[in-house]
């Protein structure tokens, strides 16, 4: 079964090429996490939505005109060989560029939801194109089925895209967190996802230079790509402590979705979290923050209504005084 769709999108040949194969761009309107080695022979793997990864090879590779990779979805059973192909064609067009997307070697159970999938995601990047924002991904919001990673792919998202509406001008500003302003948040954010990643043993890259969103991409994307991998049994390292890896994946969710709650709030922004998602890291958050924490790690936890939303009771959980009281 072949997939063929095209689109026109308003920038020129090399942006387009850039939106479909830089992992910077290819967040902003197709993955989550996105890693990519652009040579022919490299490999690539996207988190497109949290618990849906797919993993290739680049066959072909035209800057600016064309590129052709292998598509497969990690834990399909398929063996490597039975891979898909996807060929990306960009025609300069008036005004823009006609992206032409050719997906071959389908079976027929699988053509009608890649459809569907295509369809979503061209429509992201015309919007992203057109208007400057694809906005937050329906199909990233509420996971089903869920675990805690996820979830922590979930929070990800979130943290990512409020990250990416930070200012230079916002840096400064005072968090909910007293110790911490923005720029003091973003380096404990930062240096706490590093931290995780260095004891599942992945060597971790941060440029300080970067933007935030970057920053915490490139840190948080083979750490949990890592811990894909390992799975969730037994007990990790974290220098400090041997702690079950279950309470080292709450600890990713706290620190991506109380944190981007932390950032939006600082800034004057609203946080959008789909009531399962928040109400699912507040039972982690529950398994997780022991009593002894509180005055150290974690302030006490502070009075809201139990008819409040999710997102208030988890943030308040967490020490942190909310506006619904």
């Amino acid at each position: 079964m072949t997939i063929d769709k095209s689109v026109f999108i308003p920038v020129n040949p090399d942006e387009a090429f850039a939106l479909i194969t830089e992992p910077e761009r290819l967040r902003r309107w197709k993955a989550v996490a996105a890693r990519v080695d652009l040579r022919v022979g490299g490999g690539y793997r996207w988190t497109i939505t949290p618990g849906h990864s797919v993993a290739g090879t680049f066959k072909e590779i035209e800057p600016g005109k064309r590129v052709v990779f292998t598509w497969r979805w990690e834990g399909q059973g398929a063996p490597v060989a039975d891979a898909s192909t996807i060929t990306i064609t960009l025609e300069p067009a008036d005004g823009g560029t006609m992206v032409r997307l050719v997906h071959e070697g389908l079976a027929a159970v699988e053509e009608t939801g890649h459809t569907e999938g295509w369809n979503h995601f061209l429509g992201r990047l015309v919007t992203l194109t057109t208007t400057g924002d694809a906005g937050a991904d329906d199909w990233s919001a509420a996971p089903d089925p869920i675990n805690e990673l996820i979830s922590a792919e979930a929070t990800l998202a979130i943290a990512q895209r409020t990250l990416a509406s930070l200012t230079t001008a916002d840096m400064g500003r005072q968090t909910p967190c007293e110790d911490f302003t923005v720029s003091g948040l973003l380096e404990h954010l930062i240096g706490s996802i590093s931290s995780i990643g260095k004891a599942l043993g992945v060597a971790i890259g941060d440029d300080p230079a970067a933007a935030p969103e970057k920053r915490l991409a490139d840190v948080a994307q083979p750490t949990l790509e890592a811990f894909q991998a390992r799975g969730l049994e037994g007990t990790i390292d974290m220098g400090f402590a041997e702690l079950p890896a279950t309470t080292v994946a709450n600890i990713l969710n706290l620190e991506f979705l109380v944190h981007a709650w932390d950032f939006a709030t600082a800034t004057s922004r609203t946080l959008e979290v789909a009531p399962v998602l928040s109400e699912y890291v507040l039972a982690l958050a529950r398994n997780t923050i022991a009593p002894s924490m509180r005055g150290a790690s974690f302030a006490e936890e502070t009075l809201v209504e139990e008819s409040a939303a999710s997102l208030d009771r988890l943030v308040a959980f967490t020490g942190r005084q909310t506006a619904i009281l």
